[in-house]
């Protein structure tokens, strides 16, 4: 079995970031690749990216021409990983709030899940730079999501997960539509109401110090309008499927 891996950075004007973070990341113990999915930076990040590539075989990137969400570029990543013989699949954002020294937790936790969720809740809390109303919005709407769906996860909006390809192959891609938090919650329930196994592993997210945020109202909305409908889709459960 293929134990190749590859961690997914969407970007969008992180051209500060990229270079120390591709340089981490494929400096990990494990030989773990790197997709940067690029949203047509104005930039020039998706330059860069193609620059760092060409002088690393662990380096690939996938140019997109809009931007139109983290959800649609995370869709393209996993679609073009699917494509190729990668095991595990990790997101991570491109600001450095998702430490790749966590790397190795996350596939010491994969060998035997289908996804690891990177919690910043879980036996505590470990944010940093964040303002307390931040805070206290992320802590919410993780309430608000187990409550509604009945997720037993500490932190079902973070950004930093390890999926196993099996994982990957039982969603259909096509059909997710949502960007933000709520592409976050999207996957993770698909997968866990089928029944599959997804732990949780903390980790400390430290907020940006370059670039700018790309939080927004609508994406609040969007996350606390998706719960709803992944009820339903459920069938009203707020429990896994039974396995066939």
């Amino acid at each position: 079995m293929s134990q190749k891996t590859l961690v997914i950075v969407p970007t969008y004007n992180e051209r500060d970031n990229l270079p120390s973070l591709a340089e981490r990341i494929i400096a990990q113990p494990a030989v773990v690749e790197m997709l940067v999915v690029d949203d047509n930076s104005p930039d020039g990040t998706g330059k860069l990216a193609d620059e760092i590539a060409s002088k690393s075989p662990l380096v690939h990137v996938l140019h997109r021409q809009e931007k139109n969400g983290l959800g649609r570029a995370y869709v393209a990543g996993f679609q073009w990983a699917l494509q190729r013989d990668y095991e595990f699949i990790f997101e991570m954002d491109g600001d450095f709030s998702h430490d790749p020294n966590d790397i190795p937790i996350f596939l010491k936790a994969a060998q035997d899940a289908d996804l690891v969720l990177g919690s910043r809740y879980s036996n505590g809390i470990r944010v940093i730079n964040w303002p307390l109303r931040r805070l206290m919005l992320s802590m919410s709407a993780g309430k608000y999501v187990r409550l509604v769906t009945g997720m037993p996860f500490s932190d079902p909006t973070g950004g930093y997960k390890c999926f196993r390809r099996r994982a990957l192959l039982s969603v259909e891609l096509d059909a997710v539509r949502s960007n933000g938090y709520s592409f976050q919650i999207e996957m993770t329930h698909k997968i866990w109401r089928q029944g599959m196994k997804i732990v949780e592993v903390p980790i400390t997210f430290t907020d940006r110090f370059q670039g700018s945020s790309k939080m927004s109202s609508k994406i609040v909305r969007e996350a606390f309008l998706m719960v709803w409908r992944l009820l339903l889709q459920n069938n009203l459960r707020r429990r896994p499927r039974r396995k066939k």
